[in-house]
Parts: C-alpha cells; sequence; structure tokens
C-alpha cells in the first residue's frame, strides 16, 4: 500500500472517530460563532475599527485564531491512544510512520475548513465582504498553519506521554503567541514595543496576512512574509514530527 493510501484510511480512521463525538464537533461550530456574536460588536466603540468595518477587522483574526486552536487536539488524542495500546499496536503495522503523521494532520485541516466556511458564511450577514480569491488563498494559508500547529502537538503527546503535562505547555505557549498576534485587536493599536515583540512571533504574520487577505488584496509584502514564513516552518514541523513518530513506534 502507497503512503497515500495509508494516509486515506488513517484519516477516514481519524473522521469517524470525531464523528462518534458530536460534541466536540458542535463546540468547534459553535465557537467561533460565539466570538463573533459576543466580542464583536464590543469593538464597534473604537473608532478606527468602526471605519474599517468590525466584521473586516475581526473575522480575519478569529479564523486565524480557529486555525491555530484546530490543530492543538490532536496531542490528547495520541497520549489517549499510548496510554490505551493504540499505539503499540501500530509498531507491529508496516504503515508509514509519515502517513500515521499525516492523517492526523488533515484530520485537523480539514476539521477546521468545515466550520471556517461557515464562520464566513454567517460573517458575510454582519457586514464581512467576501473576496473569493483573497478569501481562497487565506484559507490555504490558514491550512498551513493548521497542519503545523496538528504535527506539533501530536509530537509533543508522544514525547510527554502525560496530559497534565502536555496541557500545561500548550495553555502556557498558546495565550503569548495568540495575544502577541493581534487576533481579537490589531497590534497596530498598541505600544510599539508590543509591536517590535510581536515580529518574533511567526503566528503574528499569518494574522496580518489574513486581514490583507480578506479585504480583497493578493499581492502584498505581508501576504508575501507569511507564506515565506509559514512554508518553511511546515517543512520544518512535519521533518521533526516525522522523526518523532519513528522513533514512538518503532
Amino acid at each position: 500500500m502507497n503512503m497515500a493510501s495509508e494516509t486515506r484510511l488513517l484519516f477516514k480512521r481519524r473522521m469517524l472517530e470525531q464523528i462518534r463525538s458530536p460534541i466536540w464537533i458542535f463546540m468547534g461550530f459553535t465557537t467561533p460563532l460565539l466570538y463573533l456574536a459576543l466580542f464583536a460588536p464590543l469593538l464597534g466603540g473604537i473608532p478606527s475599527v468602526g471605519e474599517a468595518g468590525i466584521a473586516n477587522v475581526f473575522v480575519p483574526g478569529l479564523l486565524a485564531l480557529f486555525a491555530l486552536s484546530s490543530g492543538t487536539g490532536i496531542g490528547w488524542t495520541i497520549i489517549n491512544e499510548l496510554q490505551s495500546g493504540v499505539i503499540e499496536r501500530f509498531r507491529v503495522t508496516p504503515v508509514s510512520r509519515f502517513s500515521l503523521l499525516m492523517g492526523n494532520v488533515v484530520k485537523d485541516v480539514v476539521m477546521f475548513l468545515l466550520p471556517a466556511l461557515i464562520v464566513i458564511f454567517v460573517s458575510s450577514f454582519a457586514g464581512f465582504r467576501i473576496h473569493a480569491g483573497g478569501l481562497a488563498l487565506l484559507l490555504v494559508l490558514l491550512c498551513l498553519l493548521t497542519a503545523v500547529v496538528s504535527a506539533v502537538s501530536s509530537s509533543l503527546g508522544l514525547l510527554f506521554k502525560n496530559i497534565g503535562t502536555l496541557a500545561a505547555v500548550v495553555t502556557g505557549l498558546q495565550l503569548p503567541i495568540m495575544l502577541l498576534a493581534g487576533v481579537l485587536l490589531p497590534i497596530s493599536f498598541g505600544p510599539t514595543w508590543l509591536q517590535v515583540l510581536a515580529h518574533l512571533n511567526p503566528f503574528y504574520y499569518v494574522v496580518e496576512a489574513s486581514r490583507v487577505l480578506a479585504g480583497g488584496t493578493l499581492w502584498d509584502m505581508k501576504v508575501l512574509l507569511a507564506f515565506a514564513v509559514m512554508i518553511p516552518l511546515l517543512a520544518i514541523a512535519l521533518g521533526w514530527a516525522t522523526n518523532v513518530y519513528r522513533r514512538a513506534v518503532a
């Protein structure tokens, strides 16, 4: 069996597991909508946000936040499989370790895309302007982000083997990454030191490019910079994660 077929089968397995847990699907769909309904209106009092349109500033950041969070949960699943012996059984199969990784990654990307499309559709009734080309490229960029986070999260699960440790690390990293990316409010609203610090955060470039792409601009330095950051980062994450899988499932 080739690698593509293995990945497809492992992806199908993950999706079936997801379908058996409808509460997580429900939360995945409703959480971004709650942000849109209960937080976005608070931005209306900020003059610069009001001029650009609340939805056009907030929705791209919300999609980026959702892309980030969509990939984090796989680490918990991996630890549960370690503790239940599922990973142990994979050790005697000829399946590629890269396929094991990619089955998880592709599932997380799909589970990001489906709610993201619903958020975009609902947001269009709240004033979010849809530019087909920009949104298509935006979703590609955010899928890269989800893939990076998914690969890292699953690898951390294999390395830590403990849900408490993984939760502490993921939570400790996720909050500053989110705040320094300007997800809820553009970093340009902050002081100079915060803007300088944000440039050390790869997620920042994704959020900045997301707002540009959502506005319909395809060729912009922020967009090029975001892809220039995310593509090598994805290659590094997949390479490292594959090595972790090979050692853990040996």
